[in-house]
């Protein structure tokens, strides 16, 4: 008989430990793609969309509509996975004034994807045809987030007919990737980011990020909000990584837009301090965060200056995500710009 030796028998138990792996692994794949399809499913019924679906030419978008009266305020939210989410806070208290729509772009929760690259002038094409398709003509008030912000400036130069006034809520600038690396000695660009959206989305049928989102916690909104969100984060995920790739395209979209003419537009700009996991994840120092946000408060400014009737408003306790930490701040500067713009319609009305 052949005597095993020890060698043989480690290699021998070594394979059988690398099947056993295997197969696991194997074993949480399928589980997690079953885990995803209900997730989906359960989706669908636990969570339809609140507004209404609008078929702008073989794709439907979602866009919540609330309230009555002139002008109508037109939500663009930042780059993420929230859409109509992100205005939670503020939505029902605008609409109490005023006709208030938030939608999703595409890719993003309740609204079709696209197989076309996304950037802000191709935003602000869905959107034209979306407000066209849900009987809106305007007169608008947009009210950008982030890249809201470009896609809202963008929007101007292609259909400022409808625009009366904007709302800039920390939103992002066309020259904000080279200005901030320059003020800050940081790589600003988000496309840093990129492998991990790719690989979000490229995963997203295992499960994996609906599991890391349900479990992520909900902050600051309410948790029926953030478990609409969470339920469609594995959808959205493709429409937000789509928006990234895009993102050197629409700050070229957006630089093409030099002026908001005389239109009120209130800029607002977070300047909490950043957080030190906000520190960390741009490998910034304190010293080097403090210039960082000196030179966002410069960049705002100069979009407050894009008109003639723009001022801008520091927020010094509320970060990036404005209307989530000082939603007060966001319904005041609507309303705001809302009364002047039917001051605006009044004084034309009596010439």
């Amino acid at each position: 008989m052949t005597k095993v030796t020890g060698w043989a028998r480690v290699r021998r138990w070594g394979k059988r430990m690398l099947l056993g792996l295997l197969l696991l692994l194997v074993l949480l794949v399928v589980v997690g793609a079953i885990y995803e399809a209900l997730g989906r499913k359960n989706a669908a019924a636990n969570h339809p969309p609140p507004g209404k679906l609008v078929d702008i030419g073989g794709r439907k978008m979602h866009i919540d509509c609330r309230g009555t009266g002139s002008p109508t305020v037109v939500f663009e939210s930042g780059l993420g996975t929230g859409g109509t989410i992100d205005w939670t806070l503020v939505h029902d208290e605008i609409a109490s004034f005023t006709r208030t729509c938030a939608y999703d772009r595409a890719g993003i929760m309740w609204s079709d994807a696209k197989d076309t690259p996304q950037r802000a002038s191709a935003v602000a094409d869905d959107l034209h045809a979306l407000l066209k398709g849900a009987g809106i003509t305007g007169p608008l008030v947009l009210v950008g987030h982030s890249i809201g912000g470009p896609y809202t400036r963008t929007y101007v130069g292609k259909y400022g007919e409808q625009v009366a006034g904007l709302v800039m809520v920390d939103a992002s600038h066309p020259d904000q990737v080279a200005r901030l690396g320059k003020a800050a000695k940081v790589d600003a660009h988000p496309g840093q980011a990129g492998w991990i959206m790719h690989t979000a989305t490229a995963l997203s049928w295992t499960g994996i990020v609906r599991f890391a989102m349900a479990n992520a916690g909900q902050g600051k909104l309410p948790k029926d909000a953030a478990a609409r969100m969470a339920a469609y984060a594995s959808k959205s995920v493709h429409g937000a990584t789509s928006e990234l790739d895009g993102f050197d395209r629409t700050m070229d979209d957006a630089r093409a837009v030099k002026s908001f003419g005389n239109r009120p537009v209130i800029v607002l700009t977070a300047m909490a301090p950043l957080k030190p996991e906000e520190l960390k994840g741009l490998s910034l120092k304190a010293s080097d965060g403090a210039r960082f946000k000196q030179e966002w408060k410069a960049l705002n400014a100069e979009q407050a200056a894009l008109s003639t009737r723009g001022r801008q408003q520091v927020v010094g306790d509320a970060g990036h995500y404005i209307q989530i930490d000082r939603p007060d701040v966001v319904i005041a500067a609507v309303r705001e710009v809302v009364d002047e713009v039917r001051a605006d319609a009044q004084a034309a009305a009596k010439k």
